[in-house]
């Protein structure tokens, strides 16, 4: 199982500012508890200093990042406020059939209420979900419910 990690890093920061990135440690130590064999990607750990690229490099880490998004079996949305990078990797993950779950208040908002599969309000609420084993069954339940149809485009 890939399970991706997305989050505000920037959001709507105009001096490239980051926002603290402890939350995706707390949620990558639950996962790794609960779900020892999954395969986590934190796109922060694998680009530092990615609020500083600019350019091909900017470009490159955006690409690779939302292309794994698409890869995943489960994505985890951190998004206490808006992040237009997250929204992207909803998008992408949503269309790449991942099993999304957004953290957020924004329960309002159009690319949470269309991606999500589910929403929980508060980092507090996804680490209890996690740690619980709530998330493993779900997941199971998950993979036991899709079948080879599922995958397949419906007839027009």
């Amino acid at each position: 199982m890939h399970i991706f990690i997305a989050g505000v890093m920037q959001g709507s920061s105009f001096d490239g500012e980051v926002h603290d990135q402890g939350y995706r440690e707390r949620i990558i130590a639950a996962l790794r508890r609960q779900l020892p064999n999954a395969h986590v990607t934190d796109p922060w750990s694998l680009e530092p200093e990615s609020a500083s690229y600019d350019g091909d490099r900017l470009r490159k880490a955006f690409l690779k990042n939302t292309a794994l998004a698409g890869e995943a079996d489960l994505l985890i949305a951190y998004l206490p406020h808006a992040s237009m990078g997250t929204a992207i990797e909803l998008w992408t993950a949503y269309h790449g059939r991942a099993y999304v779950i957004a953290v957020t208040p924004m329960t309002r908002n159009w690319v949470v209420q269309i991606t999500a599969d589910k929403v929980l309000p508060d980092l507090e609420c996804l680490l209890d979900y996690i740690q619980s084993g709530r998330l493993g069954e779900e997941l199971k339940m998950r993979l036991i419910r899709r079948s080879p149809v599922d995958d397949q485009e419906p007839a027009v």
